[in-house]
């Protein structure tokens, strides 16, 4: 099986079981949600063998990551708003 593809059912299980979980706990919050899809694909970016997935497909996945810590930096701004405020 393409390791491109062992990474996306991971990812895949990885969000599932977090919603499940929030489902559960009756607190679904969308920032947690995405600071924890963050965690998981940058875990499973840092588990890929960078020698056999093709440099123009991680591209996607680093601008991925990109647009995901300029979120999470906006959250974490946003929340210290709120506690100077």
């Amino acid at each position: 099986m393409k390791k491109k593809i062992v990474a996306a059912i991971v990812l895949t299980s990885w969000l599932v079981l977090v919603t499940i979980f929030m489902l559960l706990a009756e607190s679904f919050d969308l920032e947690i949600f995405f600071v924890l899809w963050l965690i998981g694909i940058l875990i499973v970016t840092e588990l890929l063998d960078a020698a056999s997935v093709h440099p123009g497909s991680m591209r996607y996945v680093h601008i991925q990551i990109a647009a995901g810590v300029i979120v999470f930096g906006a959250i974490v701004l946003q929340k210290v708003m709120e506690i100077l405020a």
